[in-house]
């Protein structure tokens, strides 16, 4: 499980993060803080894996606070202007959540986090190629779920049959085993390659005209 810290300094705002962010497979709050001084004693005290972060703090900034934080860290703030995004981002932020928002918006984004993390585990060396797929990973949550003109449904069939197969997959094999035409499979995996959890390869037959093979390296 991932462990969370709510820092929020308006209880009630706190109460609707924690509820949010319970609702999240892979995640459990750990705590809840509502000073900069709190927050710190906390991260002392017991291990967080993830600091849900208010800008806005009566002590003291929560962006000052950010830039010694250990802890991967999530903005969520009131505060849209530019100065205040650069900042974040160039102190650590890996995600940036402009309130109010819902709870699909957050839980899009703990789950992008959730993936990179596991994209992230354990100790070796990663190729740009994989570099840049975890990065893509971690924002796929920023864009929205679905496509615009594509089927949630179907969108969740192409993974799922991909995932399954274990190995790389033509289109036309797509195709042909979820029924569907050739040029709707091809639209749905190259989706998912732009978004990460899938990889797109050529493979050049006799005939020398490249064949794309689509493999799941997504998570789950």
């Amino acid at each position: 499980m991932i462990r969370v810290l709510v820092v929020e300094d308006d209880f009630r705002v706190a109460k609707v993060h924690v509820d949010f962010t319970s609702r999240v497979d892979g995640f459990t709050v750990a705590g809840t803080a509502r000073t900069a001084a709190e927050c710190r004693s906390i991260l002392a005290a017991r291990p967080v894996d993830l600091v849900l972060l208010d800008s806005y703090l009566p002590d003291e900034p929560g962006l000052d606070l950010l830039a010694e934080l250990s802890a991967d860290t999530i903005v969520l703030t009131a505060a849209s202007d530019t100065r205040s995004v650069r900042l974040a981002l160039a102190r650590g932020a890996l995600n940036y959540l402009v309130k109010p928002f819902t709870a699909e918006q957050l839980g899009e984004r703990l789950t992008a986090y959730r993936r990179y993390r596991a994209a992230l585990a354990g100790d070796r060396h990663l190729g740009q190629e994989e570099i840049d797929r975890v990065w893509r990973l971690l924002h796929e949550g920023d864009r929205p779920a679905v496509p615009k003109g594509q089927s949630a449904v179907t969108v969740r069939l192409v993974s799922e049959t991909l995932r399954r197969a274990g190995e790389p997959r033509t289109a036309a094999e797509i195709a042909d085993e979820l029924g569907i035409s050739r040029a709707t499979a091809q639209r749905y995996l190259a989706a998912l390659a732009r978004d990460g959890t899938a990889e797109m390869r050529l493979r050049y037959g006799t005939t020398g005209r490249p064949e794309h093979r689509y493999r799941w390296v997504g998570t789950g």
